[in-house]
């Protein structure tokens, strides 16, 4: 029994090295996933041996689970279903609205995932496959025929962390050739991740050609950060070679990020052609990250003109020590600054189940309270990336008018 569950989930996994090798020469392997003229879609598995086949992805119903934090959403579980010839599959039941999903699969309760599906993404130490259903807002997420941007990965020495570290950098078509200057976006990932998740899984740069092909969105640069200020870089990307991804990395919140973020601040504007000034500088980020731009601002009142907070984490966090302290200190006073500054826009989106939502409706009404001035955005769903490339695709057009 052991040797057939190994056996099938190899044969899922992989395809078996075999089967792929035939497919290279005119054979047939299953598709997977195969999207239908109707938008339903049908997944497939090669897994004869197995038992059991199920899938799991963000394209299924919710269902809520109780965590730590609270009642979290997890997507929901299908079974598939295996023919004669030891080919497991599901079609879903009804169209599935334009977005872009991921998804894994489980053979005998092992999880896997679809390498009938070549396209797979890395969420901290989570790898998935993913697909798109065109149309409307995804039609953003996809890579179109427009004039592209360019993305590098650029290192800089951070004096603070004592790290040469690694950052991402979205320039915009034409930015090579020209002589202007342009404004900044810096846009910080949630706890866990890097500086490629802004890239990866929400396909920013995507995003950003398209709405600035549009003219939805003025051309500008796009600074995406590694929050994780104990790190050089990405998994894989540094001289620790390669570690294994993990949420619990040191110094994440507890101030260190952000004071050092100013010198960040200082080597985009003496390596790129960028309008230095509030006006010309957005700050905003997801989650861990929401945190961060909330903190950053507000202690740099006068550096910031926009700012947007996505599903932020808001209440201080536990800390070893207090060499920091004072960065999460005096919040009131903070904001009254940051406020006084009159920032061209303060930004905020949650979804109405995420597991932030009470927090950030207690932030609302401490800026209510104030007279303080604010736009909310509020999305179905809960903690996901699917929300936070809505709120990209939103903030990007508010900004830099």
């Amino acid at each position: 029994m052991k040797r057939f569950s190994i056996l099938a989930i190899t044969l899922c996994a992989i395809g078996g090295s075999a089967f792929g090798q035939q497919a290279l020469f005119g054979g047939q392997m299953p598709l997977s996933p195969e999207i239908h003229a109707d938008k339903t879609v049908t997944f497939r598995c090669m897994a004869p041996e197995a038992h059991k086949v199920q899938i799991t992805g963000d394209f299924l119903p919710t269902k809520k689970v109780d965590t730590p934090m609270g009642k979290y959403d997890m997507p929901g579980v299908a079974d598939l279903k295996k023919d004669e010839k030891g080919v497991w599959s599901f079609t879903t039941t009804a169209p599935l609205a334009p977005e872009l999903y991921s998804y894994t699969m489980m053979v005998d309760g092992a999880s896997v995932t679809d390498h009938l599906n070549v396209y797979t993404v890395r969420d901290i130490a989570n790898v998935s496959n993913y697909f798109l259903i065109g149309g409307g807002k995804a039609d953003l997420y996809k890579v179109n025929k427009v004039a592209h941007g360019t993305v590098s990965k650029v290192w800089y020495d951070d004096a603070k962390a004592g790290l040469t570290r690694r950052m991402t950098v979205y320039t915009p078509a034409g930015y090579e050739t020209s002589k202007q200057k342009y404004p900044v976006l810096y846009l910080l990932h949630g706890i866990g991740g890097d500086e490629e998740a802004w890239m990866d899984l929400g396909r920013a740069s995507q995003i950003l050609d398209n709405l600035i092909a549009q003219g939805k969105a003025k051309p500008m640069i796009v600074v995406m950060t590694n929050g994780n200020i104990s790190q050089e870089a990405a998994p894989g990307q540094t001289s620790d070679n390669l570690i294994v991804p993990t949420l619990g990395l040191p110094k994440t919140m507890e101030g260190s990020f952000e004071v050092s973020f100013p010198e960040v601040v200082k080597f985009i504007d003496s390596r790129y052609r960028t309008i230095a000034s509030a006006q010309g500088r957005a700050i905003a980020g997801l989650s861990m990250g929401g945190f961060h731009s909330l903190y950053i601002s507000i202690n740099n009142p006068k550096t910031f003109g926009y700012v947007g907070l996505f599903s932020a984490a808001i209440g201080k966090e536990q800390r070893s020590d207090g060499a920091n302290e004072y960065i999460y200190d005096n919040l009131d006073d903070k904001l009254a600054n940051l406020f006084a500054a009159k920032p061209k826009l303060f930004w905020i989106g949650i979804g109405n189940s995420d597991f932030l939502y009470k927090d950030n409706n207690a932030f609302r009404k401490k800026l209510d309270s104030k007279g303080y001035k604010y736009t909310y955005m509020e999305t179905d769903g809960g903690h996901i990336w699917r929300n936070w490339r809505i709120y990209l695709t939103e903030f990007a057009q508010k900004i830099f008018e």
